[in-house]
This record gives structure tokens, sequence and C-alpha cells, in this order.
């Protein structure tokens, strides 16, 4: 199997991206918007009903002066005793509103946001399948599975949240200084600059914010690729004692998520008591210059009292306003990495009009294929090679040859970078690549078992196919005995990636799903050489029933089982060697398919001679 590496440079590289539009606000909420947009009514609702839950303050604020000039320090009358009565209740009524309100605003919100981040999620998982086989090769899935599950979160579940704060807290803090503006221009004037100096401090942390929100997210990536790495490859690390690597590994992760988790708390943390000293100044300034208005006649007692409270209610507004800038900003970070997913590119295109394709009718033909991973580090040169309809053409060569890479070239997983590849005459990339795909098979060497039911396995390669025929290739794939042992038959569960089946199991599971589709053109990459001898022989016996009437490519690392193709092409380092039979090879002197297999057989004989020596020992 070829090593695909990737280049500095790549955009396809997830790690390599940084979030350059953080700052961008305008361009982000315009393209935000349309994830919005199915939603926007009970948005607008939600934001409509916000507003009256910031008053609350402001109008406790404001009945301090009318009770303390009123009641407290009026002459006893029927109208103070009116005055004590109805301010209280007024208070509460209206406390007793904008609960209501602020439980319709909760319910609403996260109604909206988690519709918003199931529409982002959705249409982020629908980009992920759209992204050709060389993203999964430059990218660990841990690094896939973080960014396209956390960003999208993230971004979409705290926006809308953060849009209602903003909402009550700007229209109490307005409320707020309409009641500082009633009670005292001057003093209102004081304590709006010296409010408005304290979100300084947060508005200083976003690029701090960006930085170590990038970093941590690449290192969360790697984390997520240490579970992966742990679940899928625990045999290894148990046969080889490899716990305390993986924990090593992991440790330092971790202690590096802290130190950045601590690097930035340190600034956000030094950001509220700053904003505190900023407003302590602006409340002392307040203290000693009512207390000069009071005395001059300038102001009341209980306006000066109403200015403070409401002074004291705006602090905390002011306060979370810079947390919630703080969050904001996350946001936005988040949101451009999203829209950085969105913005990746399948390297797989497909033209405007492109043609259908049903069926093989004459020969797939190779034609100065040239193909390379990595910038003039060529992989395929100058391939060329003719595959009649119904001709079986194994493919060999030495390990990492390019035998792999010239088959998945034929259903696009890659596109050639030289020459071309044609079907018919005609060039596979003028057909859609659903059609493309739709009339081709693949059994690979480790093939991917879902979890879910045998049954549904083998229906993913035609989910239309009537019971008979699921019976049909059931039996062809020598699968029949296997399923009348199990209690559920096709309806048994396996586990994941196929736990619960053994190597040959999983492999005819697969070469029926193969079957079912019924595609012309069937492409075996060595679909047998993780096998032992008796599952090879039983798997071998499913793909030549698999093979029958089809044009077929075979990749195998066992000389042995591709005797009979029709014919045979021996690749090394990416260039056409020798072709022709089995027998016709053997006849070139020196060739390199007669090394290949006279190496091989003499392997197999001297494997044999110690599995005999060993018997005879034994008896």
């Amino acid at each position: 199997m070829e090593i695909i590496e990737p280049q500095q440079d790549d955009k396809l590289v997830l790690k390599q991206t940084q979030a350059s539009t953080s700052f961008q606000y305008k361009y982000l909420l315009v393209r935000f918007f349309p994830f919005l947009k199915p939603f926007l009514g009970r948005a607008i609702i939600n934001f409509a009903i916000s507003l009256p839950a910031g008053l609350l303050d402001a109008v406790t604020a404001f009945a301090i002066q009318p009770y303390m000039d009123k009641v407290i320090n009026a002459p006893a009358s029927p109208q103070r005793d009116l005055y004590a009565i109805l301010i209280p209740f007024a208070i509460i009524a209206f406390a007793i509103v904008q609960g209501v309100v602020k439980y319709l605003n909760v319910y609403l919100t996260n109604w909206t946001m988690k519709k918003v981040t199931n529409y982002v999620q959705k249409k982020a998982y629908e980009k992920l399948l759209t992204l050709n086989t060389r993203f999964y090769d430059v990218n660990s899935s841990g690094t896939i599975i973080s960014r396209f599950l956390t960003d999208p979160i993230i971004s979409a579940s705290t926006i809308l949240d953060q849009i209602k704060t903003i909402l009550t807290t700007g229209i109490g803090s307005i409320a707020l200084v309409c009641v500082l503006l009633y009670n005292s221009w001057k003093l209102a004037l004081v304590g709006v600059v010296v409010m408005s100096a304290a979100i300084i401090p947060a508005a200083m942390l976003r690029k701090r914010i960006l930085r170590t929100s990038n970093a941590s997210l690449a290192v969360t990536g790697d984390m997520s690729t240490n579970y992966f790495e742990t679940c899928g490859g625990n045999r290894t690390i148990t046969a080889y004692n490899l716990g305390g690597r993986q924990y090593r590994i992991f440790d330092n992760q971790i202690e590096e998520i802290f130190d950045l988790h601590m690097s930035l708390t340190k600034r956000v943390a030094l950001a509220s008591p700053s904003m505190f000293f900023i407003a302590s100044i602006g409340f002392a300034i307040v203290l000693w210059y009512g207390n000069h208005l009071i005395l001059t006649g300038d102001m009341t007692i209980g306006k000066f009292a109403s200015f403070l409270a409401a002074l004291i209610m705006l602090y905390k507004p002011m306060k979370n306003l810079g947390d919630t800038l703080t969050a904001i900003q996350q946001f936005f970070v988040s949101l451009s990495r999203v829209f950085e997913l969105f913005d990746l590119e399948s390297e797989i295109k497909e033209k405007e009009n492109a043609k259908e394709i049903t069926g093989i009718n004459d020969a797939v033909t190779f034609e100065n294929v040239n193909f390379e991973y990595v910038k003039n580090i060529p992989v395929i040169k100058n391939f060329n090679l003719t595959v009649k309809k119904g001709e079986t053409m194994a493919i060999v060569g030495n390990s990492g040859g390019g035998k792999t890479t010239l088959v998945n070239l034929l259903p696009r997983f890659y596109d050639v970078k030289g020459g071309s590849i044609k079907i018919d005459g005609t060039d596979i990339r003028d057909f859609s690549i659903n059609s493309l795909r739709g009339i081709m098979s693949i059994v690979f060497q480790d093939n991917f078992i879902f979890a879910g039911t045998i049954r549904e396995n083998i229906l993913m390669g035609r989910p239309d196919a009537t019971e008979d025929e699921l019976k049909a290739v059931v039996q062809s794939a020598h699968l029949e005995e296997f399923i009348n042992t199990l209690p559920d038959g096709l309806d048994t569960v396996v586990g994941e990636r196929g736990t619960s089946l053994s190597g040959g199991q999983r492999q005819r599971v697969a070469i029926a799903r193969a079957m079912i589709r019924q595609s012309d053109i069937v492409i075996l990459d060595e679909a047998t050489s993780a096998l032992d001898n008796e599952s090879e022989a039983i798997v071998q016996k499913a793909i030549d029933n698999l093979m029958k009437d089809k044009t077929v490519f075979v990749i195998a690392h066992r000389l042995s089982t591709i005797q009979n193709a029709d014919r045979i092409a021996v690749i090394n380092e990416g260039e056409l060697v020798e072709l022709g039979t089995h027998e016709e090879l053997m006849q070139i002197e020196g060739g390199e398919y007669k090394h290949l297999y006279e190496m091989q057989f003499k392997q197999q004989e001297k494997k044999t001679a110690e599995q005999s020596e060993q018997s005879e020992q034994a008896e």
C-alpha cells in the first residue's frame, strides 16, 4: 500500500487551518444567516420577548426615587400611604410578568439553538461525505471528528444565547442609563464614561482567544486520535505492552490542554478585577460629586439613592457584557473554522452535464496514465493497458509499486495527473461520478463492515434487491452454511467493524455485497492476502462466483491465485514491465513475473517442508 504524505501548503490538512476570518464579523454573519433563516420566525419572537426581560432592574432603580422622596422623606398624608402600597406591588407585578417572559425566552432560545445546531451539523456531515479519498489520507480520524463535531456545536449552540444576552443586557443598560439621566445628567456622564472604559480589558482578549482556541483544537484532535487508536489497536497495545506509551502520550496532551486553558483563564480572570477597579474609580467620583450636588440643592436624596442603585445595577450587565463579548469572540473563531470546513473542495469534480454510464460494452483503456501523490514524485508512469469486456486482468508486482493506486484511479478515488482512463472510448471524467462507481464492485483487503445486521451490510450493495436475490448471493458467496448456524440468521447483529466475524466471514459478506450490486466491473484488491489457507480456499470459491461474466481487475499477493487470469500485468515502480498469460510470462528468462513466482514457490516449498518436519517430530 502506498504511503501518502501531506504537503506543507496542502489545503486539505485540517491542522493547517487558522480561522483567518475570525475578526471579519460581517462576512461571518452573512454566511451564517442561511443557517438561521429557516428558524428566523421563532428567533425574532424570541428576541422580541427578551427585551422586557432586561427592564426589571431599571424599574426597581427608578422606583427608589419616588419611594424615598414621596414615602420615606414625605410628611404623613393619604397620598404617601397610597405610594407606600402601590410602588412595592407594582414591582412585584412587573417581576411576575418578567418571570413568564424569561421562561418563554429560555424555551425559545434553546429550541432555536438546537435546531440551528442540528442544521449546521447536518451540513457539515454532508460536506464530509463529499470529500475525496486524499482528504482522509492526510487527516487523522481524531482531527476530522474533532473538527466536524466540535466546531459546528460551538458555533451554532452559543450565538443565539449570546445575542439574547446582548439584547437583554443592552435594553437593561439603556433603561438604567435613562434612570441615571433622569436623576442627574452630570453624574450620568461620569458613570457612563467610566463603565464604558471598564469593557476595554475584555475587548483586548480577542487575539488571545483565537490563538488558544486554534491550539486547543489541534491538541483535542490528537487526543481523539489517541482514543481511536486505543480502541482499534487494543490487541497490539496489549501484546506489545504499549499501555505506558499510550498513557504518556495522553498525559502530555492533557497537560498541554491544561496549560492552554490556564493561559487564557489568567487573562480572562485578570479582565474582571481590571473592570472592577475602573468601575470603582467611577463609583468613588460619583459618591464625591453626588454629595456635592445634594449639598448645593441640585439633587434630592431620593434621586441620589435611585442613581446609586441604577449605577450599581449597571455594573452587572456591563460585567456580563464583557463575558458575553469573550463568548461571542469564541463563537466567531469556531464559526470561521466551520466555514473553512465548508470551503474545502474535493479534488474529484464532476463535469457539468456529465454523461451517465450503465455498463461496459467494449473495453477499459489506460492511455499514458501518470499519477503522483506528492508533486514531482511519480507513482504511476506512462502506463498503457487495454482490458477487454469480460477479461480478467491480474496486476502483480513488488510492494509499493503502484498496483493499488492504479485500480484506485478507475473509480476516481483519485484523478490521473496525466493521460486518461477510458471506458468504451470515453474518458471516465466525462461520466457522472455516481453512475461510474455504480458499474463497479470493489472487494478490498480489509473490508469495512458496518455496525448492524449481516442483511443490512449485504444490501448496501443494492438496497432494492429482492429476497430471492439476497438468498442467491448468500449461497454464491459461500455464506449459507455459516448463516444457518446463527440464531437470527441474516438478521444477526455484528459488532463495530464486524468484530464478531472472522476474517474469512467478513470477506464473504463483502463479496456478497459486491455480488448483489450486479456490476459490470469487479475490482479485487488483495482480497485474500490476509487470510489463512483454509479461509482463503472458501473465499476464493466465492470470488470465482463473483468474477463470472465480469470485467475483473485482480491485485493478488499470492501469485498462485491468479494463474488462471486471462492476462497478467506486471508493474514495477509504476511502470508496466511485462504483460501476458501465466505461461507466457514464465517463458521470459530473467523476467520480473518469473522471479516473483519462483521466489514465492520456493518460500512455499520451504514452509511445506517445515510443516512436514514438525508433523514427523510430533509423531
